[in-house]
């Protein structure tokens, strides 16, 4: 990607805006066909989390939808940082897979965009670049919709339950038998005819599950409304980095019991196990486009608390040679190990195999790229897909299957997972075994 001169922008301290001004942005910014919003909800994070920032276009001429569409698209200079998403489904690109399991969303495969006008947030200012003419007094004039709660009906599961604790002892025996070392299990619970509103519903995640990969899309009817603590992978520089996330459990009620669930977490060997394989999957990835020798492991099974649960996080970190860009990188990487096992593509084949349901974006990443070519991109997990037009809304959760898995227990890791969604949605699930 080419660096050009950054186009000028109006700069407002935050002192002048009123507290609810991220809500009205928001508003504001759903009412365009392309919007993108990254929310730090100010966590701290290992490497820092997204930068907080909303982009918006009416419309995205000549956007790509592949990989081989996104390097020359990328490469043609603009005074814009570019917004998008990459869905799961690009691994049939890099790989040569493809799946017929069922797919209610229609997403591109991926999609990119320049904004029109693209807000970012500093410690004391916030900025508005590209078309700011009246943007603020918009902005400012945006009220906040009085909205009625959401009325979901109870999720129903793709794959019932009966047929998940088979496919977790399947799994144990290709893993018996050298297929895989470890898979990731994933699957989606959905309803139909739902009527929300995504602002609102996006607001309440946020509020129930805060996370330092927050985000807003929306592309046309389609919204994807993501509370991520994960992140995939970030560039400053020629330093890239990747921060798989295995391991998860819930917080205790009091500090007492939160420090137990802690080192709990912390001492369990199946935990530790999961992790360190997909660590090691993400060091082979990154060797791939790496200078030789500058892999590293920079942290090993951090603990880190959310709202809801503890997660293992570790950070492993490489030097990129000078010229590769961000589709080099993708090809090398793409999906994060964590969402699928090792070794990866034959994970790949065998989740078309178990899974029901195509996962869309859930599994795959969005984010931004600055002029630079610097870049940061989330894991799209603990997430909602909705589409306004056909009411369909759809959630997946997993968990990292291994010879030692009890599938019963894999079952309610799932649901953990599932727990600030479905308070989100005042609804529950209907766990059934047919």
């Amino acid at each position: 990607m080419s660096d050009v001169p950054a186009a000028p922008f109006t700069t407002v301290p935050l002192t002048e805006l009123p507290a609810d001004f991220r809500a009205r942005a928001l508003r504001w910014a759903a009412g365009f066909a392309h919007c993108a919003y990254f929310e730090p909800n100010n966590l701290a994070y290992p490497e820092g989390p997204f930068s907080h920032q909303l982009a918006v276009a009416h419309h995205a001429p000549s956007a790509p939808t592949s990989l081989a569409e996104l390097r020359p698209w990328l490469q043609t200079p603009a005074p814009m940082p570019a917004f998008g998403f990459v869905t799961y489904e690009v691994k049939d690109e890099i790989e040569h897979l493809g799946s017929a399991n069922h797919a209610s969303f229609g997403w591109p495969m991926l999609h990119f965009f320049r904004p029109e006008t693209w807000l970012r947030w500093g410690p004391e200012t916030l900025e508005i670049h590209g078309e700011t003419a009246d943007v603020l007094t918009s902005i400012l004039a945006t009220a906040e919709a009085s909205v009625a709660p959401p009325q979901v009906p109870t999720m129903r599961p793709r794959l019932p339950r009966a047929e998940y604790l088979r496919a977790v002892d399947a799994v144990r025996e290709d893993i018996l038998n050298g297929e895989v070392y470890e898979l990731n299990l994933c699957q989606e619970f959905y309803a139909e005819g739902v009527r929300l509103d995504p602002v609102e519903v996006f607001g309440r995640l946020n509020a129930a599950s805060p996370a330092p990969f927050a985000g807003f899309v929306r592309w046309h009817e389609h919204y994807l409304l993501c509370a991520s603590p994960e992140r995939f992978l970030a560039r400053r520089g020629a330093r890239v980095w990747s921060q798989p996330i295995k391991g998860t459990a819930r917080r205790g009620r009091t500090p007492a019991e939160d420090e137990q669930k802690r080192r709990q977490l912390l001492n369990d060997e199946k935990e530790r196990a999961e992790n360190l394989m997909i660590v090691d999957l993400v060091r082979n990835d990154l060797a791939r486009v790496a200078r030789t020798g500058s892999v590293t492991v920079e942290e090993l099974f951090g603990l880190y608390p959310f709202r809801h649960v503890w997660q293992m996080i570790s950070t492993v970190a490489a030097e990129l040679p000078p010229g590769l860009d961000l589709v080099e990188v993708l090809r090398a990487t793409f999906p994060m190990g964590s969402m699928t096992g090792a070794p990866k593509i034959r994970a790949m084949q065998l989740i078309e195999h178990y899974e029901r349901s195509r996962r869309g974006l859930y599994s795959g990443s969005v984010g931004y790229v600055n002029v630079a070519g610097d870049f940061d991109f989330n894991v799209v997990i603990r997430s909602l897909q909705y589409r306004a037009d056909t009411g369909y809304l759809s959630f997946q959760v997993g968990s990292a299957i291994t010879y030692d898995s009890v599938p019963e227990r894999e079952y309610e890791e799932c649901l953990l997972k599932a727990k600030a969604l479905l308070e989100v949605l005042g609804t529950r699930i209907m766990v059934t075994d047919e």
